[in-house]
C-alpha cells in the first residue's frame, strides 16, 4: 500500500507542479518553434456557430460578427440552429432580411443531437477553406478574426485556438476561481504550442481548415479531440493568445459543476482512444505534454481514491500517516461544508472548487460507463 499512497500523492503533485515547472524549464534550454505568420493571408472562411435556444445572446453575437475586421465577401456566416425552441430561429431570420446580409444563413438542424453534430451537418454546407467556430454567447475582439486566421498562412497549421477571457471573474467567488484556473491552464498551452501542439482547445474561438475537419462522434467534442486528430495526421495544432474572445463563466457552483461533467463525458475515450499520441516516435514531445496535461488530469479521481484508501490502510504505520488521514478528511470536510452553507472564504472555496472538479471526473465516468452520457444539454443561465 506504501506504494500507492506515494504514487498517488507523487502523480498530483506533478500533475499540478512537477508538469508546469517542467515546461518553464523546457523554455529555458530548448529554442521555440519559429512560425512566420503572414498578416495580409485573407481566404475565404466559414464562421459556424451552433445555437440552441440563444434569444438572449444571438443577436449580440450576430452584431459582433458584423463589427468584426474582415471582408465581408470573404465572410460566411452559418448559425446551425440545434433544433431551438425559443425565438432563436426568428430573430436570426429577421436580423439577416433587416440587414440585407447574403452571407449569412440560418441552418436548421432537423433533429436535435448536440453541438457536435450541428457542427458536422454545419460543415457540410460551408464554402470557406477555413473554418472558424464559436459560441452564441462568446463576443470576439475586433481583430480576433485576422488574428486566428494569419496563423494558417503556415500549412502544417491544422487548428488554431485563441484564447477565451472571462469578464465576469470579479462578480462571483466562482467565476473569479474558474477565471485562476484558467489563466494557469494557457500559461501551460503557450509553451506547448511553442514548441510542438497544444493538447486541448475551447469552444469559444478556434479555427480549422477544412480540408482537415474530420465528423466525429456526436457525443465527443472539438476541444478535446481535434488537437490530437491534427497531431497524430502529422500537422500542428496551436494557441494564438492575440486572438480573443470573451465570455462569463458560470457564477454559482452547480453551473461549473454541470459543466465539468458535460466536458468530461469523454474523458476514457481521450484517455484511452488513439493511444499512438502516447507514441514519443510517433508524435516526439507531444507524447510528454498529452500524458501530463490530460492523461494524469483526467486521473485525478483514480489518485485521490488511491490515496485515500492507502492512507486508511498505513493509518497505524506512525503519525506522519495518521495527520495526512486528518489533512485528507478535514479537506473534504470543508469541501462539503462549503457546499451546504455557502462559505465564501476564498482558500477554502479553493479547496471546494478543486474536490469538486475531481468529484465531477468521477461522475463523468460513471455516467460513460453506465450508457448515460447525452450528445446535448441545458445551457447555464449563469453564463448568459
Amino acid at each position: 500500500m506504501i506504494y500507492i499512497f506515494v504514487g498517488s500523492l507523487f502523480l498530483i503533485f506533478y500533475t499540478f507542479v512537477g508538469y508546469p515547472l517542467s515546461l518553464e524549464i523546457l523554455l529555458k534550454i530548448k529554442r521555440k518553434k519559429l512560425l512566420n505568420k503572414d498578416e495580409k493571408f485573407n481566404p475565404k472562411i466559414s464562421f459556424i456557430i451552433a445555437a440552441y435556444n440563444e434569444e438572449k445572446s444571438i443577436i449580440k453575437k450576430l452584431e459582433n460578427i458584423l463589427n468584426l475586421d474582415y471582408e465581408q465577401e470573404k465572410l460566411e456566416v452559418i448559425i446551425a440552429s440545434d433544433g431551438s425552441r425559443d425565438a432563436t430561429n426568428k430573430l436570426v431570420k429577421e436580423f439577416i432580411k433587416n440587414n440585407n446580409l447574403k452571407n449569412f444563413k440560418l441552418y436548421e438542424v432537423k433533429k436535435r443531437q448536440g453541438k457536435t453534430n450541428a457542427q458536422n451537418e454545419a460543415v457540410k454546407i460551408a464554402t470557406g477553406e477555413i473554418l472558424l467556430f464559436s459560441d452564441a454567447n462568446s463576443i470576439w475582439d475586433k481583430e480576433g478574426i485576422k488574428k486566428l486566421i494569419q496563423n494558417f498562412s503556415e500549412e502544417n497549421i491544422s487548428y488554431v485556438c485563441g484564447r477565451l477571457i472571462y469578464i465576469n471573474s470579479l462578480e462571483s467567488i466562482t467565476s473569479n476561481t474558474e477565471n485562476k484556473y484558467w489563466n494557469y491552464d494557457l500559461r501551460m498551452r503557450e509553451i506547448e504550442s511553442s514548441y510542438s501542439s497544444i493538447t486541448a482547445g475551447n469552444g469559444a474561438i478556434y479555427g480549422i481548415r477544412k480540408k482537415d475537419y474530420i465528423e466525429i462522434d456526436p457525443i465527443e467534442c472539438h476541444d478535446g479531440s481535434y488537437p490530437t486528430l491534427m497531431v497524430l495526421n502529422k500537422k500542428r495544432a496551436i494557441y494564438e493568445k492575440e486572438a480573443i474572445a470573451y465570455e462569463k463563466a458560470g457564477e454559482v457552483s452547480q453551473d461549473e459543476f454541470s459543466r465539468k461533467v458535460r466536458m468530461g463525458r469523454g474523458l476514457l475515450r481521450f484517455k484511452y482512444g488513439n493511444l499512438s499520441k502516447y507514441n514519443f516516435f510517433k508524435v516526439g514531445i507531444y507524447s510528454y505534454f498529452y500524458f501530463c496535461h490530460r492523461y494524469l488530469r483526467y486521473s485525478l479521481y483514480l489518485f485521490h481514491i488511491g490515496l485515500f484508501i492507502s492512507n486508511i490502510y498505513l493509518y497505524n504505520a506512525g503519525m506522519f500517516y495518521k495527520t495526512f488521514l486528518y489533512g485528507q478528511i478535514l479537506v473534504y470536510l470543508l469541501a462539503i461544508s462549503t457546499h451546504i452553507f455557502n462559505l465564501k472564504n476564498k482558500f477554502v472555496y479553493l479547496l471546494y472548487y478543486y474536490i469538486l472538479t475531481v468529484v465531477a471526473q468521477l461522475i463523468a465516468v460513471k455516467k460513460t460507463i453506465l450508457g448515460q452520457n447525452k450528445p446535448f444539454w441545458e445551457k447555464a443561465e449563469s453564463t448568459r
